[in-house]
């Protein structure tokens, strides 16, 4: 290594290019706030960023289609420790939440951890070594003519993918056949003209509700295959007036307060999706249903086709102001037969064969198979596919069983239907990195410290929230969803609490709650608990009594001007 400084605040060179104290797979939201971490709360420089792309961003990079954008206010879409007083719009676009994010990464010099072009084809822990090995395929053409794959051993494993990455394809016979063009919403093709073509989009979901109102403006036709309909919502977005976003900077309490505001009406919205006999539930599906109505006057067969029967939450509620209307074109035809098969001219249904020169799958992701498709061994050989047969499942969503010093963010049971995932993420963090604290402290040593969460523990946990889960909207058998395995109906993806709940619980690391080895395991179990503390970012203190102390200390410094009159005047 390079320099006189101690590891691991060395970076890794070009001598120990194949070793780390730590590896990060992903550059995206999750894997930047884990670096950001590593060297905040750790001093530690000694990582990589493995990212499959060309550029950081992750989930912001790949979905790049027309009008993608966030489903969550821009000022709660941001990291607590590097708020944005400069957003555009109440809600952010996908160009301006990757200037964000690039910025952020140039800030903190992430660039330089970065292995961009880089996929991760498998991941092994090694018993003997206690590290982990993990193999990687070069994908740059350049970069590849050095070396085209290659194997990192690190002390410390970071899953940091996220659950939308792997673009899901229908199950839907012929789907390779077809001769026209063919993508996915998350793989969009720029350089492919819309304009004049006879498009069909499948899927209705929040991706596609963004790109049909922006498409159907140069489309000759657009037909939109719908399976079920969903509850949509007034977005009511609007620009960020300059004077407004100044006031944002120069006084950040202003922003930091917005922010608390809608923290706090997001959590709010957990009762629409754990409880359908809520009043929030009840208010929700109420604004749907007068939204549907004012938009679709007098279309009474649209409005009975677009009108949702399952528990609001069940699916993602959408949040637009331009999907209904796009019914009301001519050049628009809704679609809810069932799809027979696709040849190579278009799209049959009901026996009834359509042609099409773009199909446009709006069809989501495969986020119930966390990680795909890299291939994961933990201890004694065991592998995660094994391990989750039965579906995905981890200690607070963070470690998971027979896979030791790994730690991995959004990862099973911690997507929300209701607030901002970074609020998650932050949380995931801190926690992960006060984890690896521990093995860099044993590895400074010269010792080695396995950190695994005991099995029991982890199903422990995961009994307690799906019995949460089985009662909430999510678990309503008259939808299907992403939030959920197909064939067993289990819940893999969501959260079963508010944030809150959640960034309470991860406060803190109690290491009873883990098997420890190494000559450092002792000290920690003595210590029982390591206490980290979080981001307190809801309102603790109301516009009442931030309105009753302004009038008290108005009252204070009004007696204290009349007082001061009457001794002038008795002079």
């Amino acid at each position: 290594m390079s320099g006189d400084r101690p590891w691991p605040q060395v970076p890794v060179g070009n001598k120990d290019y194949t070793e780390a104290n730590v590896v990060i797979v992903g550059g995206g939201i999750s894997g930047m706030c884990t670096a950001i971490d590593l060297i905040a709360r750790n001093n530690c420089r000694n990582f990589i960023i493995l990212e499959k792309s060309g550029g950081v961003g992750g989930t912001w990079r790949d979905n790049k289609y027309p009008g993608c954008c966030c489903d969550v206010w821009s000022h709660l879409y941001s990291y607590s420790f590097e708020q944005n007083s400069d957003w555009t719009r109440e809600y952010p676009g996908q160009e301006e939440i990757l200037e964000y994010l690039m910025r952020v990464a140039q800030k903190y010099e992430l660039y330089r951890y970065v292995r961009f072009n880089t996929a991760v084809d498998s991941a092994r822990w090694d018993d003997a070594s206690k590290k982990w090995k993990t193999t990687v395929s070069v994908q740059g053409g350049k970069d590849a003519e050095f070396t085209n794959t290659y194997t990192i051993s690190s002390d410390f494993l970071v899953s940091a993918v996220g659950q939308l990455n792997v673009p899901r394809l229908p199950d839907i016979d012929g789907l390779g056949e077809f001769k026209g063009k063919l993508m996915h919403s998350a793989r969009w093709d720029w350089s492919y003209s819309l304009r004049g073509k006879k498009v069909a989009i499948i899927g209705n979901g929040a991706t596609a509700a963004q790109i049909i109102p922006e498409i159907v403006k140069e489309v000759d036709h657009l037909t939109i295959h719908q399976r079920t309909p969903n509850w949509v919502i007034p977005r009511l977005d609007a620009a960020i007036a300059p004077w407004k976003r100044s006031l944002y900077k120069w006084v950040p309490y202003v922003r930091q307060r917005k922010r608390a505001d809608m923290m706090d009406f997001r959590e709010a919205f957990y009762d629409a999706v754990f409880d359908k006999t809520s009043p929030t539930s009840q208010f929700i599906e109420a604004m749907s249903k007068e939204h549907l109505q004012a938009q679709l006057k007098d279309r009474p067969e649209l409005q009975e086709k677009l009108q949702p029967t399952y528990a609001v939450g069940c699916k993602r509620v959408i949040i637009t102001d331009d999907y209904f209307p796009v019914f009301l074109r001519d050049n628009v035809k809704l679609e809810t037969g069932k799809i027979d098969r696709i040849t190579a001219n278009g799209i049959v249904t009901d026996g009834k064969e359509e042609e099409y020169d773009l199909i446009i799958l709006a069809t989501g992701f495969r986020t119930v198979e966390f990680m795909h498709p890299i291939e994961i061994t933990g201890k004694a050989g065991r592998t995660l596919s094994s391990i989750w047969k039965e579906g995905g499942q981890a200690l607070y969503g963070v470690a998971v069983e027979s896979l030791p010093n790994f730690g991995m963010l959004y990862g099973p049971n911690t997507n929300l239907g209701h607030n901002s995932i970074i609020l998650m993420i932050e949380a995931q963090s801190r926690y992960i990195n006060a984890m690896i604290k521990e093995v860099i402290a044993a590895k400074s040593s010269g010792d080695d410290l396995v950190i695994t969460p005991k099995p029991s523990r982890v199903k422990e946990f995961n009994d307690e929230i799906q019995s949460e889960l089985e009662k909430s909207n999510f678990a309503d058998p008259g939808c299907n969803s992403w939030y959920k395995m197909k064939e067993s109906g289990k819940i893999t993806n969501n959260w079963s609490r508010n944030v809150v709940a959640y960034q309470k619980l991860l406060s803190q690391v109690d290491w009873s709650d883990f098997d420890l080895d190494g000559p450092q395991a002792k000290k920690l179990s003595n210590s029982q608990v390591t206490h980290l503390g979080r981001v307190v970012e809801e309102s603790t203190v109301s516009y009442q009594t931030m309105g009753l102390t302004a009038l008290s200390l108005a009252a204070v410094g009004a007696g204290l001007v009349f007082r001061n009159s009457a001794r002038l005047r008795l002079r």
